[in-house]
């Protein structure tokens, strides 16, 4: 019996849209005109794309359906690629260091404090859902933390592209995922107390997941972060940063595990109940601020794709 090839996941295999002539043109107004003006046409790109992208529309219908409890009106799914347009469109000032722009409110920042101050990293695992800009760009400004962020750029190209020759005055620290060195690269920069951030909702293939129950059917969650972290024996912090309307947003940490102690519990029963704790703070959220997941694909699978035990 041969095992199943790699298969990349369905949100890596999606052609990327937008034409970088447009999207630079966007930022080009949006950096001299002001955020008012850029959000003019930032409703013209949300509407395109709520109208000709019919399968990101069942999956947004089949999420929200969830996370209100209530069949979803068309108005509830143009708010939410809206608010993820949003978030794009807020990192062209973050990037630029224009944080006077926004107000912001943390939750849980004692919690990465007292990570800072012990001085060895952490691994910061958040989702696609609202912008993770938000809290890398606030703890660079306001903490002076070293937030180091890990993932998959392939589906972005075009946007990393317009981002890249902003010019920003803190550009982001990336770790690009799939590399021979990322493990030796991620390791280095916990040893010099850099927070990990990695966004560990989605699966990159047919790698090993665990089922768990998620708005109310199973979903599979990717155990690979989560095995990591357990590997590296660093704490592991739950972050959001939360899109609120208007210019505010709210940055979420909370703790899920902490896998850096001696005698703390590092095998795969750990592992899944971190994951498990991971999906819970998700769905919490999920419901709490639904316009902010923005996972345009089928989240929950057929049951025959199990991807493996932990």
């Amino acid at each position: 019996m041969h095992a199943d090839p790699p298969r990349a996941a369905e949100w890596r295999r999606a052609p990327e849209r937008g034409s970088v002539v447009l999207l630079r043109a966007m930022a080009f107004v949006s950096l001299r005109l002001g955020r008012r003006a850029g959000r003019l046409i930032l409703y013209l790109i949300a509407a395109y794309f709520f109208c000709f992208a019919p399968a990101a529309r069942r999956s947004m219908r089949a999420y929200l359906r969830r996370a209100l409890d209530r069949e979803p009106r068309a108005a509830d799914r143009f708010r939410l690629v809206l608010s993820f347009a949003t978030t794009i469109h807020d990192r062209l000032y973050l990037l630029a260091g224009r944080y006077s722009l926004f107000a912001v409110t943390v939750q849980g920042e004692p919690l990465v404090r007292q990570i800072t101050e012990a001085g060895r990293g952490a691994v910061l695992m958040g989702a696609h859902m609202g912008s993770f800009e938000v809290p890398r760009s606030i703890g660079t400004h306001q903490a002076r933390l070293s937030v180091v962020m890990v993932m998959y750029e392939e589906n972005a190209r075009k946007l990393n592209a317009v981002m890249a020759g902003l010019n920003s005055r803190e550009p982001p620290e990336i770790i690009p995922l799939g590399q021979l060195d990322t493990m030796l690269r991620i390791r280095a920069r916990l040893d010099e107390g850099a927070m990990l951030g990695i966004l560990a909702d989605r699966r990159l293939g047919n790698e090993r997941a665990l089922p768990v129950e998620f708005l109310g059917a199973t979903a599979m969650f990717p155990l690979g972060p989560m095995r990591a972290a357990a590997l590296l024996r660093r704490p592991v912090v739950f972050m959001l940063g939360l899109y609120l309307g208007g210019n505010r947003y709210h940055v979420v940490f909370e703790p899920i595990a902490d896998f850096s102690g001696p005698g703390a519990a590092c095998g795969a029963d750990a592992v899944a109940q971190a994951v498990r704790r991971y999906a819970a703070l998700l769905e919490q959220y999920c419901r709490r601020e639904p316009y902010n997941w923005f996972n345009f694909f089928d989240f929950w699978p057929a049951a025959r794709d199990t991807g493996g035990r932990p």
